[in-house]
């Protein structure tokens, strides 16, 4: 007997059985269904985020930090093998800053793959308007370099902010939550009071939408050197300078290169934003993890069937094993049965999935500012290795549950059987 005659065997067994093995089928399309969906919708997801992170900030940031320290100007030489450090004008809380930034931009610019370059100073502050108050993170740019850098330019609610921006020194640019917490509009006076409890009355000359909740409700842009004297800093002195790439996928390498010649700690996109990026990848995993146990219902389901029609077969068993039928034929033979019925599941449960999916991605709500991201929608990436992946994981875990019963099937004796002592 070959393979083909066992595999109609099993098929006959599962004919005679429609109801039960239809039932059993369902419940493997259900779990197909529901995972094709799930990691359609997890896909999304992460691809939105990663999307929306390069379209927001630079793909590679350049630090204050030094990775290649400088000789101090305090270092006395006394003998050739003795040297003397004077220490003074010690400042422990002084800002790091990048000195003489405009030779740092100069150096990084011979890399071929750097498109734009923006010098920036970020400013910690309180954001006021009457009553109001409010954390703020002001980033003091040049507009005129800035706008290519992070998407800020298409993010613009009003499209002629940076340049109205550029020529007015205390204008600035917030983001869409922050100007509602703060109740202010176009051409709105407000003031930014800084750590120090200086105090600097701003205008208020746009708005921008990101798409991130936390950088729309916190963040704002004004000009480079009011950033600088909120701070305190010279105006040759940045706390930071960003650099958008030609190509985002080697922002690392780029990193490291600047890095190389700039003597500044340099980061790329992933890196500097990787606790957003692993937490929706954490979630979506788990998510996907929790669905995958509709599977392992599913396969309970299978091995449940597969016991049954053993019990109910074992009169056939005898007569096979009494013709000569090896152990290894009849394992095969419910083992093709498992093997149908998680085949005729995915056939089932991958169309319905990929309607799921198409119902899911027209879904339209109002944007929430709950949550991380600003989203009208549910984003959907389906793919085919998406249903292939699912189609082999349901007729593994349908064939793994007929394993038992199928050695089951083996155990018993054909004298027994055809005396009576097994029922059938």
């Amino acid at each position: 007997m070959n393979y083909v005659d066992e595999a109609r065997i099993a098929f006959v067994h599962l004919r005679e059985r429609k109801r039960q093995t239809i039932l059993t089928a369902l419940g493997v399309a259900v779990g197909s269904a529901m995972l094709v969906t799930t990691i359609s919708v997890a896909r999304g997801s992460s691809s939105n985020v990663v999307t929306k992170v390069i379209d927001t900030v630079p793909h590679v940031l350049i630090n204050a930090e030094r990775v290649v320290p400088l000789i101090p100007d305090i270092i006395v030489k006394l003998h050739a093998d003795r040297i003397a450090m004077v220490i003074k004008n010690i400042t422990p809380d002084k800002q790091e800053v990048i000195k003489n930034y405009t030779g740092v931009v100069q150096s990084i610019r011979q890399l071929r793959e750097i498109q734009n370059i923006s010098p920036f100073v970020l400013s910690k502050l309180i954001a006021r308007n009457k009553t109001r108050f409010t954390p703020c993170l002001a980033r003091g740019v040049v507009p005129q370099l800035e706008g290519e850098i992070a998407g800020l330019k298409k993010n613009l609610i009003e499209q002629s902010a940076l340049e109205e921006l550029a020529y007015m020194p205390n204008g600035i640019l917030v983001g869409d939550l922050l100007a509602k917490k703060l109740n202010v509009g176009y051409h709105s006076r407000f003031v930014l009071v800084t750590k120090n409890s200086e105090e600097f009355p701003v205008m208020l000359v746009g708005r921008f939408s990101s798409g991130f909740n936390a950088k729309d409700e916190r963040e704002a842009y004004v000009n480079l050197s009011l950033a600088q004297r909120m701070e305190g800093l010279a105006s040759n002195s940045v706390t930071g300078i960003g650099l958008r790439t030609s190509r985002v996928e080697r922002s690392g390498e780029t990193a490291a290169k600047a890095q190389a010649i700039s003597g500044y700690k340099s980061e790329s996109w992933d890196e500097t934003n990787r606790n957003v990026i692993e937490f929706y990848n954490r979630n979506a995993l788990i998510t996907l993890v929790l669905v995958s146990f509709v599977f392992i219902v599913a396969g309970l389901g299978v091995s449940s069937v597969m016991t049954t029609v053993v019990l109910q077969k074992v009169k056939d068993i005898a007569i096979m094993r009494s013709m000569g039928m090896a152990a290894g034929g009849i394992i095969r033979i419910f083992m093709f049965e498992g093997l149908m019925i998680g085949l005729f599941g995915v056939l089932i449960g991958s169309p319905i999935g990929h309607v799921i999916c198409y119902l899911v991605s027209t879904i339209r709500f109002e944007a929430s500012s709950a949550g991380v991201l600003k989203a009208d929608r549910i984003i959907v990436i389906e793919m085919f290795d998406v249903h292939l992946i699912v189609a082999i994981f349901g007729m593994l875990i349908a064939l793994v549950s007929s394993i038992t019963p199928a050695r089951r099937a083996t155990q018993y004796q054909p004298v027994s059987i055809l005396r009576g002592d097994v029922g059938g």
